[in-house]
């Protein structure tokens, strides 16, 4: 058998160095490319075994339809979360792989880092001074030590937060629809998260059960004042509602690495380009508001473990009849998938 060919999709720089050194064998035979996969470039794909697919690449009903015509047996998802994909659609037609933990520690660290920056105003300090503007006036913050901090998601990212916030003094409650066993964590209702929190942060995976989970209704239970950071999946908010929770003082700062209509916007340098986005535009407009491009994941050590498993997983689905890191729509219904990862989902 000749070399795996991989069609790969929203290739950046940072892409292709990490995944060029992890292939710096040749092994694989890779192509990229800088377009989504979508529904108007997926013939790109033509002639490959398997596609490398990011976040805002969109692997619909059709996308996977046509990837099943060429021949395509595998989507390699080179992140955690696969809402991207229509998994019930690829069940029986195309396999689907992800990355399932790259570095949990960087987006805990990334999510932490917004959240100091947000209420310690060092943005607006940073660029003060750079203007030699050393008046403290407007850069009061408050302590993190005592506060409650509300964690969405306990898998590992939710975990490793949860220990930085426990570093700074900060009482932890959760919630989790499947709590982790054999820990101290304080699980709670969502109602009483919502209530309870000072400062409510998102770990959790998108799903139709959660989609737009904080909202106009979870807003109106919250304190006054709750910062609200997000560095999960953007559609975990509604944002409209988010807006107006802002401009009626109840929410008192928005940290933002995700954004629910990212996908055309994010990525992509439009510094020289007016955004037809008005609710980005008034978020980014708002003084306690910060959006960061989903960056969380963007440091070495993960760029490093997402090649290697990314392409540990092409590896393993081509030449072996286990599969560890494949998900199918099975895999997250009650009883799960049959197969139990002892072999291919199909």
């Amino acid at each position: 058998m000749g070399k795996t060919k991989i069609a790969f999709f929203d290739a950046k720089d940072y892409d292709k160095n990490s995944f060029m050194l992890a292939n710096q064998n040749e092994e694989f035979d890779i192509t990229y490319y800088e377009a989504r996969l979508s529904s108007d470039t997926y013939k790109l794909a033509e002639g490959a075994d398997a596609v490398c697919v990011f976040v805002n690449d969109d692997i619909n009903a059709f996308v996977v339809d046509k990837l099943h015509e060429m021949g395509i047996k595998l989507i390699a998802l080179r992140c955690a979360g696969y809402n991207n994909v229509d998994i019930e659609h690829a069940f029986g037609k195309v396999h689907i792989v992800r990355v399932p933990a790259y570095s949990p520690y960087a987006v805990a660290e990334h999510a932490m880092a917004l959240l100091l920056t947000s209420i310690r105003r060092i943005h607006k300090a940073y660029i003060r001074t750079k203007d030699f503007n050393f008046s403290l006036s407007g850069l009061t913050g408050f302590d993190l030590h005592g506060k409650t901090v509300g964690v969405v998601g306990t898998g590992k990212i939710g975990r490793i937060f949860i220990d930085i916030c426990r570093g700074f003094g900060m009482h932890v409650i959760a919630y989790d629809k499947f709590p982790a066993k054999d820990t101290d964590i304080e699980y709670v209702s969502l109602d009483e998260l919502w209530q309870r929190s000072d400062i409510i942060s998102l770990h959790c995976p998108l799903t139709d059960e959660n989609h737009h989970m904080i909202n106009a209704d979870s807003m109106d239970k919250m304190k006054k004042g709750v910062v609200i950071i997000n560095t999960s999946r953007g559609a975990l908010i509604d944002t409209e509602a988010l807006v107006e929770g802002i401009k009626a003082r109840k929410i008192g700062a928005a940290c933002l690495d995700v954004y629910e209509e990212e996908s055309n916007v994010f990525f992509h340098d439009y510094s020289g380009h007016i955004v037809n986005d008005d609710t980005l535009a008034r978020l980014i407009s708002m003084p306690n508001v910060i959006v960061t491009s989903h960056q969380a994941f963007l440091t070495n050590e993960a760029l490093s473990n997402i090649a290697d498993t990314t392409l540990n997983n092409v590896r393993e689905f081509f030449e072996k009849d286990t599969c560890s890191n494949e998900v199918c729509y099975k895999c997250d219904k009650v009883g799960g998938c049959p197969q139990k990862h002892e072999k291919k989902c199909f």
